[in-house]
């Protein structure tokens, strides 16, 4: 969705990027739509900070996100994953310590181009929002609202999501095959050059669809739960948590963890719908996907209402929220180990700047 690619993406793109996306979007607003020329090695390292944080926090949660993946796509007549623990557990054994992290590689790969295009997106975006809002309401020295804003941020996450969604296709894939898979992609370049010969351009997008519709859902639910949740704890003070009408860093950390959460539950069933998609027209697909033995069957849908409905009828209900534990479960540990890790680089990507001036 708009964050982290919007849904899963992300996807997660998550919590953490909902977080940083806030704290920049308000710096933004502050100092102007336009940055300053100056600010040119400012955005740099943000971005370096923000993609070795990106990297560092999605490594160490890749288990539970190559396993939320492998529990939304396998084949409902040959399970091979049942839960959490077992999960994790039937990795290990059948893959070995590399298997925990398949796919990681390239989903990594997709935060500096990502968060690149995020970030100039949104400032375009911004500067045409707040143009048009001048131009409406006859003031010239109107500023950006939280609404406006909010709208900036979904059109810069969808802007971003679409630029790197091939990336996410595939890294899907890659995710899910194992070494008894039929046919290995062998990295992300060979995964996506094999699927635009194979299956054509348009395959590179397929899922695209339920990803920037969750946009609507994520992106307001995050907004509107993290805005309530930090002033309610304003007006009431539980414990103390406020001081001098400012909230606690840790206390901002988990109200952004609290509301993606919310965000990511709501738009999971888009998610899972998504990664289905993607898997669709996959020649030798992977056993997990395909099944085995007579179980096998090919995954065909015809477009996002057909997935629903197929998955819902013959799965039942619960089969949108495959997943969603260990989704859930790594929501925490990502957003502390980035945080901790965006604030580390940015600090020493300072001091390396003030030794070279």
């Amino acid at each position: 969705m708009a964050s982290e690619d919007v849904v899963g993406k992300s996807t997660g793109e998550s919590a953490v990027t909902t977080i940083v996306n806030l704290a920049e979007e308000a710096k933004l607003a502050r100092e102007g739509v336009k940055a300053p020329s100056h600010a040119i090695v400012s955005i740099c390292k943000s971005l370096v900070a923000g993609g070795v944080a990106g990297g560092v926090s999605r490594t160490a949660v890749a288990p539970l996100e190559r396993l939320k993946i492998l529990l939304q796509v396998q084949n409902p007549h040959s399970i091979q994953y049942n839960g959490t623990i077992q999960g994790l557990k039937h990795i290990w054994k059948s893959e070995g310590f590399r298997g925990l992290f398949r796919g990681n590689g390239t989903n990594c790969a997709r935060i500096v181009p990502n968060s690149a295009v995020k970030f100039f997106s949104y400032e375009q975006a911004s500067s045409g929002i707040l143009w048009f809002y001048r131009r409406q309401s006859g003031n010239e020295d109107a500023q950006l609202t939280p609404l406006l804003r909010l709208g900036a941020g979904a059109c810069a996450g969808i802007i971003a999501m679409s630029a790197t969604y091939p990336m996410d296709m595939v890294r899907g894939r890659i995710t899910v095959q194992n070494e008894k898979s039929p046919y290995q992609y062998r990295g992300m370049f060979h995964a996506l050059g094999t699927v635009y010969r194979e299956e054509g351009f348009r395959a590179l997008y397929k899922g695209w669809l339920p990803s920037v519709i969750g946009v609507i859902p994520y992106v307001g639910l995050n907004f509107a739960v993290y805005e309530s949740l930090k002033d309610w704890l304003i007006k009431s003070n539980p414990y103390g948590l406020v001081e001098d009408s400012e909230l606690s860093v840790v206390t901002r950390l988990a109200c952004g963890a609290a509301a993606g959460t919310v965000g990511q539950t709501v738009a999971y069933p888009l998610d899972v719908i998504r990664r289905r998609m993607q898997m669709v027209g996959w020649n030798n697909a992977a056993s997990v996907v395909a099944g085995e033995g007579r179980s096998k069957a090919s995954l065909e849908y015809t477009g996002m209402i057909d997935a629903f409905r197929k998955t819902v009828h013959h799965e039942g209900f619960g089969a949108l929220y495959k997943g969603l534990v260990p989704n859930s479960v790594k929501v925490v540990p990502s957003i502390a180990i980035a945080f901790v890790t965006y604030e580390v680089v940015k600090d020493i990507l300072g001091v390396e700047m003030r030794l070279s001036d």
